[in-house]
């Protein structure tokens, strides 16, 4: 398995305990990577993935509310809206990261882990959130410290 969706699943497994357990189960992050994950690229991909959608969630939330016809995320299905919130952290924020990769790995954990009706549930809601941020300016991106270019390159 490629460590990218590794590590989605890792970010996916820690957004659901957040969402059932609450909040202040994010400090309990690093341990859950060490305890699931050996490669260290991946575990801190993962991280990446977990605190960013945490910080911006707020506003990745209304997002996925503005162009989730008829659906509160409370509604949703927990593993949908934690995919969705994953992937659309990626859209938003991650300029390093295509569009049609976050979106086709958000469709395959939807497939994986969720419902038979998920990965076309995801799929919808996604175009619409790639489609409405590229008509509006870019927010500052998440800078990756394993892909940011060290000072003096």
């Amino acid at each position: 398995m490629k460590r990218r969706t590794r590590a989605r699943e890792l970010a996916l497994q820690f957004l659901y305990q957040v969402d059932i357990r609450g909040r202040e189960v994010k400090d309990e992050l690093d341990t859950f990577l060490r305890a699931e994950e050996a490669d260290r690229t991946a575990s801190e991909f993962a991280a990446t993935l977990v605190r960013g959608a945490l910080e911006h969630r707020d506003e990745i939330d209304d997002h996925i509310r503005a162009v989730a016809q008829n659906w509160e995320i409370s509604r949703m299905a927990v593993i949908d809206r934690n995919v969705l919130r994953l992937a659309t952290f990626e859209l938003l924020f991650r300029d390093d990261i295509p569009p049609k990769v976050s979106i086709n790995e958000a469709i395959e954990l939807g497939k994986r882990f969720s419902t038979a009706n998920s990965g076309g549930f995801i799929n919808g809601v996604l175009d619409k959130v790639k489609d409405r941020s590229k008509s509006r300016p870019a927010p500052p991106a998440v800078v990756d410290p394993l892909v940011a270019p060290e000072h003096g390159d």
